[in-house]
């Protein structure tokens, strides 16, 4: 095969990407919404996008590195309220807000990170959960932010001095870019030797451990990253809710997020994303059609779950070891 063919046979492989049609539609998709309600669509899809980021960190410990943490979701209160600290000391554009929620989210993941996964199995998943909920009542103690209540964020930030965050188009496209930037970065990094070693730790840690690599330090890593990533997901979704409370750092919203790789297909990075998509669509569509629609919903996720069962059963083994 020529240099030519090859390279046209790669194209044509990429253009089949799922990946390559999920964006696609996300880019046309204020198409369709200016001839419907709008704001409303374009609402719910930066809504949707911003959670598909979420979900789309946490598969890269969940389904590449089969560390399942029920405390993912305080990577997205650090990011709401790294918003809504920082606009109310007067540092309201995004250029600032993100790389301080990065940074400490990182130091959070690191932390929490450097101690939960000296635990096994189910005790990892317990201890995450533990940190979370630490995260939790602390932005509940935080009186001067509404404690409890939350706070209503008095603007959208700035994006380099510009306003165009203000305009729900701007805003769904720049989430938009921040999702398909974390895809290609998270896809890239899957497939490098970092990937290829975390595949390989959750395989077999102790015959990655034989060869000299160390499986702690991976997945210590990949934890910081997919925390960093969450983080920045949670400064977009506080900028499309503009509003900012504990709520954002529930255990219930990690389970959200562990749901919603599972259903699109764990270790399939462009599945988190589709699974958020279909996650929120059913907690959209299922309560017009029945009052018992947590029922039904309960009862597709469980199917969801059995069809996978075999890669759900990796994540209580050999954690931490």
């Amino acid at each position: 095969m020529t240099g030519g063919t090859a390279a046209a046979a790669n194209s044509s492989r990429a253009w089949r990407h799922p990946a390559v049609w999920l964006f696609a539609a996300f880019l046309a998709l204020p198409i369709p919404a200016h001839f419907g309600a709008n704001a409303y669509i374009l609402s719910f899809a930066t809504h949707a996008v911003a959670l598909g980021l979420a979900a789309l960190s946490l598969d890269l410990m969940l389904g590449i590195g089969a560390l399942a943490s029920f405390g993912h979701a305080a990577y997205l209160g650090i990011g709401a309220y790294s918003v809504a600290i920082l606009s109310d000391m007067g540092h309201d554009d995004l250029l600032v807000q993100i790389p301080v929620a990065i940074a400490v989210a990182s130091v959070f993941a690191g932390i929490t990170g450097f101690v939960s996964l000296r635990a096994s199995g189910v005790y990892y998943i317990m201890s995450t959960l533990a940190f979370g909920q630490m995260l939790y009542f602390l932005a509940q103690s935080l009186s001067a932010y509404g404690g409890d209540d939350g706070v209503t964020l008095a603007a959208r930030s700035r994006l380099a001095g510009s306003h165009l965050l203000a305009s729900d188009l701007g805003l769904y496209y720049v989430t938009l870019a921040a999702l398909i930037a974390a895809y290609v970065l998270l896809d890239r990094i899957v497939g490098s030797r970092f990937g290829r070693v975390l595949g390989a730790v959750r395989q077999n840690p102790m015959r990655v451990r034989a060869v000299g690599l160390d499986p702690f330090r991976y997945r210590l890593l990949a934890s910081i990253l997919a925390g960093s990533l969450c983080a920045v997901a949670g400064v977009l979704l506080a900028n499309q809710s503009e509003f900012v409370s504990p709520a954002f750092m529930t255990w219930q919203r990690s389970g959200e997020l562990l749901v919603m790789v599972v259903l699109g297909g764990m270790g399939r990075l462009w599945g988190a994303v589709l699974g958020a998509i279909c996650f929120l669509t059913l907690e959209e569509v299922l309560p017009g059609l029945t009052d018992n629609w947590k029922m039904v919903l309960g009862a597709l996720l469980i199917l969801a779950a059995l069809g996978r069962g075999s890669r759900l059963s990796q994540l209580f083994k050999g954690v931490g070891r």
